[in-house]
């Protein structure tokens, strides 16, 4: 038995700039940070030569080529793994729901196809692997941020280069910064499960296009990522949350379901409960609020998002980022 996990993430600046129809032109810039959130996949060789999958359903199969789930297939397919498998995933949080788990879980699956197949492999290789099944096998619309940060963990800055090339800094920031951003940022979940495809594809031919000035949007943006390192390394921490809504109000107008009315309304109760900023993480059009709060003001925002409804996620940022938690297999 294998155990492999991987961390979500939460995007601290500059997200979207990773997105190929931005950066391709312009290259992007973002910092991230790994949370103590994590997708979780066991591998275990199969008495039978049959595979067997267990996620929110299971299959049982005989050749790669007839799994549904696509991720699952195509990373069997890469690994070279062709049967007499059984693969499980579990989850901390739900999917679609902006903290980037289904490149979270690509990540974690093939660290664990590598281990099951005695292969040491770096974080590096991991990204790259995992971006590689996603955007050019499966075509999806996304960037290489969440698979990045998966592999990497920790609070780190991206440059998405013109080429398609990626580098990685580990932001340095003292510990006594990161307790009190972490002790001023409030998660809480919309309820709102969306697709990111559907958003992400409308905001890349916005881009495209430039409607409503989009791409100057995304410089900003862009900008904002820059900042948020300065805030980070500086330690000057206050200014953060006043950077995340202007981030979430320039982000918003990239592309018509990127909010709704009930969005908006959960935004305004916070900051009239006296949040300094927020956003929604992710795409957009659901999943996970964050909200930036100085102490004084923390159980207000508290309470009044409660009061709507809204569900609290309590974290840590994570240092580790993908890694083998168990390895029981026999050689």
């Amino acid at each position: 038995m294998i155990v492999s996990r991987a961390p979500v993430r939460f995007s601290l600046g500059g997200g979207g700039t990773d997105l190929p129809s931005y950066s391709s032109l312009h290259g992007g810039f973002l910092v991230a940070a790994a949370i103590d959130k994590y997708i979780y996949v066991s591998a275990n060789r199969r008495f039978y030569d049959s595979i067997r999958l267990a996620y929110s359903k299971t299959e049982t199969v005989d050749s790669v080529d007839q799994i549904d789930h696509r991720i699952f297939r195509e990373a069997l397919r890469f690994s070279g793994i062709s049967q007499g498998i059984e693969l499980s995933s579990t989850a901390d949080c739900p999917p679609n729901s902006g903290l980037g788990s289904s490149s979270t879980f690509t990540v974690a699956l093939l660290n664990a196809l590598h281990t099951y197949k005695h292969e040491y492999v770096s974080s590096q290789q991991l990204a790259e692997e995992a971006c590689k099944i996603e955007i050019e096998v499966l075509k999806q619309p996304i960037g290489k941020q969440d698979q990045y940060i998966a592999a990497y963990g920790g609070v780190t800055a991206f440059t998405f280069n013109t080429d398609g090339s990626v580098e990685v800094e580990r932001v340095p920031t003292r510990p006594e910064v990161l307790a009190e951003l972490e002790s001023n940022l409030l998660i809480f979940y919309s309820g709102v499960e969306r697709e990111a495809a559907s958003v992400l594809s409308k905001q890349g031919q916005n881009i495209q296009s430039n409607t409503d000035s989009a791409v100057e949007r995304m410089h900003r943006i862009k900008e904002l990522g820059y900042e948020t390192r300065r805030i980070l390394t500086r330690g000057n921490i206050d200014s953060y949350g006043e950077l995340l809504h202007e981030h979430w109000t320039n982000k918003r107008k990239l592309a018509s379901n990127m909010s709704d009315p009930t969005i908006d309304e959960h935004y305004e109760a916070a900051r009239s409960a006296g949040a300094i900023g927020g956003k929604l993480m992710g795409a957009g059009g659901g999943g996970f609020f964050m909200f930036y709060t100085a102490p004084a003001e923390r159980r207000r925002v508290y309470a009044a998002l409660v009061a709507r409804g809204l569900r609290p996620l309590p974290f840590r940022f994570d240092t580790g980022g993908a890694r083998i938690v168990a390895n029981l297999r026999q050689l």
